[in-house]
C-alpha cells in the first residue's frame, strides 16, 4: 500500500492527472515518491509515442509533431516549463537574490524571453526527431535527473523538496537508477545516459556554486534542460 501511495503522489506531482487527486504528503512516503518518476517520466513518454502512432498517417507529420509537443507540455501541467521560467528570472539577479526571485509568483521579462525562445527550440527538435520511440527513455532520464539532484545536493528553499530530500535514500535513488538503465538497454538508447549524467553534472555544479544547492524551481530547469539536450543528441546520432 506504501508503495501505491508514493506511486500516486508521484503521478500527482509531475503530471495533471488526478491518479488520486490529491497531494498527501504523509511521512515515509514522499522519499519513496521520487523512487517513482523515471516510471512516470517513461510512462508519459509511452503515452505521447501511443498519441503519435494513432495519429501518424492521419495527420499531417509536422501538424503531428505540434500536436505531441502540445500534450507534452499539457500532460506535465507545464510545471517544468514554470520552474525553468521562474529560474530564468533569477539569473538575471544578484545571485544573493535569486531565491527571493524565483519565489515570486510574476515572471518577468527574461524569463518569459527566453523561456519561449526555449520552447521554440524544444518544439523545433521534436518536429525534426523521426525515432518518436526514443521519447519514453527522454523523459525517463530526464526525470532521473531530478532523482539525482535531490539526493545528492543541498535544497536551498522550503517546502516539498526538503520533505524529499529528507526521506530519499541511497536504495531509492539506486532502484531509480537501475530501472532507468535497464529500460534504456531494451530502447538500445544507454548513450543517453551519460549525457543526461554529464547535463545533471554541470547544472547541480551550477547552481550549487551560485546559490548553495538547488530549489524546486531548478529541479523543473534541470528536467527541461535534460529534455532539450537529449532531443538533439538523438538527432545527432541518428541522424
Amino acid at each position: 500500500m506504501r508503495y501505491l501511495q508514493a506511486f500516486a503522489l508521484s503521478v500527482n506531482m509531475l503530471t495533471i492527472f488526478p491518479f488520486f487527486k490529491v497531494h498527501d504528503f504523509y511521512k515515509g512516503i514522499n522519499g519513496l515518491s521520487a523512487l517513482f518518476y523515471p516510471l512516470v517520466g517513461f510512462l508519459l513518454g509511452t503515452l505521447l509515442l501511443a498519441t503519435h502512432a494513432l495519429l501518424q498517417g492521419s495527420v499531417p507529420a509536422t501538424h503531428l509533431g505540434v500536436i505531441i509537443f502540445s500534450l507534452w507540455v499539457l500532460f506535465t501541467g507545464a510545471l517544468h516549463i514554470d520552474g525553468l521560467s521562474d529560474t530564468i528570472d533569477g539569473l538575471f539577479v544578484p545571485a544573493k537574490k535569486s531565491l527571493e526571485v524565483m519565489k515570486d509568483s510574476h515572471v518577468g521579462g527574461m524569463g518569459m524571453t527566453f523561456t519561449f525562445v526555449f520552447l521554440l527550440l524544444k518544439l523545433s527538435s521534436l518536429l525534426a526527431l523521426e525515432n518518436y520511440a526514443l521519447l519514453p527513455v527522454i523523459l525517463m532520464f530526464s526525470r532521473l535527473n531530478a532523482v539525482l539532484a535531490i539526493y545528492s545536493f543541498s535544497y536551498v528553499s522550503s517546502g516539498v523538496g526538503a520533505l524529499l530530500k529528507e526521506e530519499l535514500s541511497l536504495k531509492m535513488v539506486l532502484e531509480s537508477l537501475l530501472f532507468s538503465l535497464g529500460i534504456a538497454f531494451l530502447f538500445s538508447f544507454s548513450t543517453a545516459f551519460l549525457v543526461s549524467l554529464f547535463v545533471f553534472l554541470l547544472v547541480g555544479k551550477f547552481f550549487t556554486t551560485r546559490v548553495g544547492g538547488l530549489s524546486g524551481d531548478m529541479y523543473g530547469f534541470l528536467i527541461e534542460f535534460t529534455e532539450l539536450i537529449l532531443l538533439n543528441f538523438a538527432l545527432v546520432i541518428f541522424a
